[in-house]
């Protein structure tokens, strides 16, 4: 486990791509329950340590996961996150076309993508539209080119909603899915079973101190990402 920021009221972390945030029918070791573990070893705490889960990140996905130490900082961040006071970028890489479709727009300045989002529980899918359809909603995001590779493409973006694999499906839509991720129509998977999405960047007013946090996470150890994140202007 990797700590990137920690107070009283906080504590936000860098999980590794295959981690599970919160405990899960599989029966794996969460993530939430390594930051108690910390938590209670670091500040010799007696009996139960308290941590409030506020969002989550999908298990192949990397990058920063904030937690509540106390339920005044949890009442506090489910409002912001509810309110979308909480501004999360992600970098994802991209295949640049897997079958001529692509409708993304890389001219390196921020557009907006929309699509009507319908989730398949059974599948543990999203299927997008372009137009709204029976039990669909409304998906938002901005996204940019911000490097360019020779198979690959590095795309910055942020949610303006906040869906369903909302930005695994919407990229695919835009015939630009991310590596190593099948479901969404990667050619190949990684072989550690990641997809190369990261939630790279948080930035957010401290729910109790009331100070700007702005925080990057670091980047898987690929060479892939390493190439990429050279070729960001």
């Amino acid at each position: 486990m990797e700590v990137i920021y920690e107070d009283n009221h906080i504590i936000i972390v860098n999980k590794h791509s295959g981690e599970i945030v919160q405990g899960d029918k599989t029966g794996d070791r969460p993530l939430s329950d390594i930051v108690k573990d910390y938590i209670k070893e670091k500040y010799q705490k007696p009996g139960a340590v308290f941590l409030g889960v506020v969002h989550r990140l999908d298990r192949p996905v990397s990058g920063l996961v904030v937690f509540a130490r106390t339920s005044k900082a949890l009442t506090r961040l489910n409002k912001m996150f509810a309110e979308s006071e909480v501004h999360k970028t992600y970098w994802a890489i991209v295949s640049k076309s897997v079958d001529g479709r692509r409708k993304m727009v890389d001219d390196g300045d921020w557009h907006t993508q929309a699509n009507w989002i319908v989730r398949n529980e059974k599948q543990n899918k999203s299927y997008a539209y372009d137009r709204e359809v029976p039990n669909s909603k409304l998906a938002k995001l901005k996204y940019r080119l911000i490097a360019r590779g020779e198979r690959y493409d590095l795309v910055e973006v942020q949610l303006m909603t906040g869906r369903h694999h909302q930005i695994r499906c919407q990229l695919s839509t835009m015939g630009c899915p991310i590596k190593g991720d099948l479901k969404y129509g990667a050619p190949r998977s990684n072989p550690d079973g990641s997809i190369s999405l990261n939630a790279h960047r948080i930035d957010f007013i401290h729910p109790v101190s009331k100070e700007k946090i702005s925080l990057e996470s670091p980047l898987p150890d690929d060479n892939l990402w390493e190439t990429l994140k050279k070729m960001v202007k």
